[in-house]
């Protein structure tokens, strides 16, 4: 009897040390967790968002003036390839090549020997035939010949004028000159160089004024007028434009482009434009129309849209200091010129918007502004290069 009560009291001893290690095992794994979560909690609590330091600014109307831009060719007023009518040989070149010259200046001129030599016996037989008829009309006074010899006298002496002047101007097509005045190009021709009608002597363009050939769409064609003016702008001076006006409207479409060619004049004293240079062409049609306009730079792009940060007051923090946070905003953009960009939609004047460091920021960071720096906001912004040639 006492051996099985001992072994009982062993047995619940036993029980009651297995209950005591699992108490405490299980107490140890509780005590963990909970001091883990007190850990987590206290790092979260004291381990915030950093604040990011962006750039901002306000959104404010600025008006654009509506403006339709095309792209065009320059094209000279009076120019040509200067030939010659007649055949023969160069006898005399008379031009320095990318010289000016003045209308009726002589260029070259080819061998007219001959032909002077022909004009002579021809002013001979026109004074012969002159003093026939002078002495026969004489005679014709005293009714010494009739009136048809007088007639014959006359008619010869007409034919062998007309073969004079007609023998002239065989020398005169002979005489290369410059029709009209302006300056010449490359000489193409040699002394003793056999030349045929159509050859290219030299080219010669006037430059002042000078035309711009452009085409717009047929939906655009009630903006423009003849006498509007149009600026005209080349890469060799990207921050010049060269103000002009419509001269010519075609009164037809293109039916295979369903474009209308315009022609525009534009002055060049300076002989800065030269023709058959691209240009673009920009003219302004209506009054000017205020936009909302951000730098290119405020705008972030993701596959749903454009964005923009909105810089919001989120009330105080722990050191009573406004507490500004950004905001995501869809915008819908619109026009682009330089730097700028209109919003068409997703803002309103008096908005704060980021400028400048977007990339570090989410949906509810936490901001703080430093406009030390900002993006450039130029609608018309001037090239680094052009800037340093100034220097």
């Amino acid at each position: 009897m006492e051996l099985r009560r001992e072994m009982r009291i062993m047995k619940k001893n036993r029980m009651l040390l297995m209950l005591v290690i699992v108490g405490i095992v299980f107490g140890g794994i509780f005590g963990f967790k909970a001091f883990k979560n007190h850990m987590v909690a206290r790092y979260i609590s004291t381990h915030l968002s950093p604040v990011i330091t962006v750039s901002s600014m306000e959104v404010k109307f600025s008006n654009w003036q509506a403006q339709l831009k095309a792209s065009g060719s320059l094209r000279a007023v009076l120019g040509i390839n200067v030939t010659t009518e007649l055949s023969g040989m160069v006898k005399n070149i008379y031009f320095t090549p990318g010289t000016f010259v003045k209308k009726g200046d002589l260029l070259a001129e080819l061998n007219t020997d001959p032909d002077k030599a022909q004009l002579d016996v021809l002013k001979a037989n026109a004074v012969l035939a002159d003093i026939n008829y002078k002495r026969d009309k004489a005679q014709y006074a005293i009714s010494a010949i009739s009136k048809a010899v007088l007639d014959s006298d006359a008619a010869n002496l007409r034919s062998a004028t007309a073969q004079v002047v007609q023998q002239e101007a065989i020398i005169a097509q002979k005489t290369i000159r410059a029709p009209f005045s302006g300056q010449l190009g490359i000489s193409n021709i040699y002394p003793g160089q056999y030349l045929s009608p159509g050859d290219k002597v030299t080219m010669l363009q006037t430059f002042d004024p000078i035309f711009v050939d452009f085409y717009i769409p047929q939906q655009s064609l009630h903006l423009l007028k003849k006498g509007q003016f149009a600026a005209v702008s080349i890469e060799s001076h990207p921050k010049r434009a060269f103000i002009g006006k419509i001269t010519t409207i075609d009164p037809g479409v293109d039916p295979s482009v369903r474009n209308v060619q315009v022609e525009a004049t534009i002055p060049n004293q300076e002989l800065i434009l030269v023709p058959g240079m691209f240009v673009s062409v920009y003219i302004e049609t209506g009054k000017p129309i205020p936009y909302l306009t951000l730098p290119q730079s405020a705008i972030s792009f993701n596959p749903y849209g454009e964005i923009v940060y909105i810089i919001e007051n989120a009330g105080k923090d722990d050191e009573g200091k406004n507490k500004l946070i950004a905001k995501q905003r869809f915008v819908i953009t619109g026009e682009k010129r330089g730097d700028q960009i209109t919003i068409l939609d997703g803002v309103k004047e008096g908005d704060k918007i980021v400028t400048s460091g977007q990339l570090k920021l989410h949906n509810g960071s936490q901001v703080t502004i430093n406009n030390t720096i900002v993006p450039s906001n130029n609608p018309a912004p001037t090239p680094q290069d052009d800037e340093q040639r100034k220097m």
